[in-house]
């Protein structure tokens, strides 16, 4: 058992060393400073611009990046959609899979267009190798470099004096993916392949098993795709038990670069900020409440996965290998429930482990890591979430010394205080309003026949069924995209709803913050006097996290008790 503190530790400790430098280059990418990179890929980029007649060097103000982000995802929703619908017709099919349902490849396209990947379909048999490398491998890259684009609009906004000029969106999307993405990926790619993840284009093998049974091994280029998923915080695995898959997460070596991969890019673009911004103090603030926030998650959750369960111990049972249920043995407890934490306290949504076993504890951190969606969260995006935590929390300290608030030198009106408003109610209200439809809906109509008998879709009674239902929507509105699989949700019922709560919970919160950046932007600078309000402090990072933890305790907290709170209890 020490043994695996001890790789959490390592894990933990690498990601940090890892993320400070790669901080620094991506600012240095972003600031248009010269990087090891510019001889191979400035070429690429060049040619990517010819080709698509885009003047990377045109200024946009916010609402060009708004419009250029939004038409170019609504094209790929459409492309993704339609190609899940006739993808038995399409090239790259050796195993025969079926088209999707016209409600399914609508969740699915929604899913990977919104950086969720929440799986309604078993991977390996519900998609072909042409949707799973053409459509979301693709999406894969894309939807996070839309979302590193979005947020490098906030830091140029930030970083200047009064203006309307805020980069090129094309520019910050296309160096997004050969500057950032795509050098990480191709690291993880051949770490994966040369640890056993298949890479040809062969069909289904059959083998004999030990016991003499024929069994059907599924494979495919994988390794690639399960590169990008972790490291764009997408998530979607190749094979339908995600990185639980042998074949998808070997050993334990892998589960380490797995790991390191999926919280990698969201701490170093804490990071980064700092340098791009030349403002160290505040990124240092800003990463000590997100870790803050992390570790009182990740402390408990190992804690109860590690000792198991103790309804099971009064039994006279003893779990000498801690609460095993759904975990890999190559893996164990401990690493199965930091994985938990890093995969929902970012956008990734993988899992090494089945979260619907884990102990309600877990289960709880968990689900609160998505509620706040703003604790490393997904790349960009949980920036731009965090960045709505502290326009709030800048005006309520401004109110509370009697001064108007200001931030990076920008007073804070009524107007952006609206706009931060609305985005931190939404979240919320998807959520709840979600699951208490589905759970009248359960209760009320048990036979209606456009829901597929959602009696059906609950494999667990009382306080844990609750929870699956108050998972699935909160995992769709934060854009995380696991799932307690005790869910039967490839329903129409499921897969409609799942999908506007994703779409909705993607480009709304994109779309605020952008909008205050830019109303801020061209404002006036104050200049600082001694009543300034310092967001470089420790007094200020107590004050974000003040506001975050009360926000969501108050929006949260009456849905979590009636689920794993309550199922905690009940242990006992």
């Amino acid at each position: 058992m020490n043994t695996e503190y001890a790789g959490v530790i390592f894990m933990y400790l690498a990601v940090i060393a890892l993320a400070i430098p790669l901080g620094r280059y991506i600012a240095k990418v972003f600031k248009g400073e010269k990087t090891w990179l510019n001889f191979i890929m400035a070429p690429v980029e060049r040619l990517i611009y010819k080709f698509s007649g885009i003047d990377p060097n045109r200024e946009m103000n916010w609402k060009q990046h708004l419009k250029a982000l939004l038409t170019i995802n609504c094209l790929w929703l459409f492309y993704a959609f339609f190609c899940l619908l006739k993808q038995s017709h399409l090239p790259l099919n050796p195993d025969g899979n079926p088209d999707q349902t016209p409600d399914l490849a609508f969740n699915t396209a929604i899913s990977f267009i919104t950086n969720t990947n929440l799986q309604d379909y078993s991977g390996e048999s519900g998609a072909t190798y042409y949707t799973q490398l053409f459509v979301f491998t693709f999406l894969h890259f894309v939807s996070a470099a839309t979302g590193l684009a979005a947020m490098m609009v906030v830091f140029k906004a930030m970083k200047d004096k009064v203006t309307d000029k805020l980069g090129n969106f094309w520019d910050n999307f296309v160096k997004s993916i050969t500057r950032v993405l795509l050098p990480i990926s191709f690291v993880v790619a051949v770490i994966l392949a040369f640890n056993g993840t298949p890479t040809g284009f062969k069909g289904k093998d059959t083998v004999i098993g030990l016991q003499g049974d024929t069994i059907h091994v599924s494979r495919g280029p994988a390794a690639g795709m399960i590169a990008i998923k972790q490291v764009g915080t997408n998530g979607g695995g190749w094979f339908g038990a995600n990185s639980a898959h042998p074949l998808e997460n070997p050993n334990y070596l892998t589960n380490i670069v797995e790991n390191i991969s999926i919280i990698l890019i969201p701490i170093a673009l804490v990071f980064a900020l700092g340098f791009y911004l030349d403002k160290k103090k505040l990124a240092w603030v800003i990463f000590g409440v997100m870790t803050i926030g992390f570790l009182i998650v990740v402390f408990p959750s190992i804690r109860a996965e590690v000792n198991g369960n103790p309804a099971i111990a009064h039994m006279g049972i003893t779990q000498p290998g801690g609460s095993m249920e759904g975990k890999e043995v190559r893996f164990g407890p401990a690493a199965s429930a930091f994985w938990g934490i890093c995969t929902t306290v970012t956008s990734n949504g993988s899992v090494n482990a089945m979260h619907d076993s884990m102990m309600p504890v877990s289960g709880l951190g968990q689900m609160f890591d998505m509620m706040i969606n703003a604790f490393y969260g997904g790349i960009g995006v949980g920036f731009l979430n965090f960045y709505i935590f502290i326009i709030i929390a800048v005006f309520i300290s401004g109110l509370m010394v009697g001064r108007t608030p200001e931030f990076m030198g920008r007073k804070i009106e009524a107007r952006e205080m609206k706009i931060a408003s609305l985005i931190a109610l939404l979240h919320p209200f998807m959520i709840l309003v979600g699951t208490a439809i589905s759970a009248y809906v359960v209760v009320h109509f048990p036979n209606i026949g456009w829901a597929e008998k959602p009696s059906a879709w609950l494999n667990n009674p009382g306080y844990h069924g609750f929870s699956e239902m108050l998972y699935q929507f909160t995992s769709s509105s934060a854009n995380n995209g696991s799932g307690y699989e005790g869910l039967g949700d490839n329903s129409i019922f499921w897969n409609v709803s799942a999908g506007i709560v994703m779409f909705i919970g993607r480009f709304l919160p994109i779309i605020g913050p952008l909008a205050i950046a830019g109303i801020l932007a061209n404002k006036k600078a104050v200049p600082e006097s001694a009543g300034t309000l310092k967001t470089d402090t420790a007094t200020f990072g107590i004050m974000i996290f003040a506001v975050i933890f009360i926000i969501a305790a108050l929006s949260f907290f009456p849905a979590l008790s009636l689920g794993p709170i309550a199922e905690h209890f009940s242990l006992k």
